[in-house]
């Protein structure tokens, strides 16, 4: 899974800059990112949309 895609995903997503984007890009390739459940649903079908292998799951 490539960071600049998840990071282009984040950015296009949320609206953040690029230094929010690398802070967040870490904890989301570590599995390490958490929110409400239709928020990483939403998340994991961007990223999906864009070849990246993502799922939405509970801890």
């Amino acid at each position: 899974m490539g960071r600049v895609i998840v990071m282009r995903v984040l950015r296009a997503t949320f609206g953040v800059g690029l230094p929010e984007a690398k802070a967040v890009v870490g904890q989301v390739l570590a599995e390490a990112y958490w929110g409400t459940l239709p928020e990483m649903g939403y998340l994991a079908r961007k990223l999906r949309g864009a070849g990246v292998d993502a799922v939405a799951a509970r801890p």
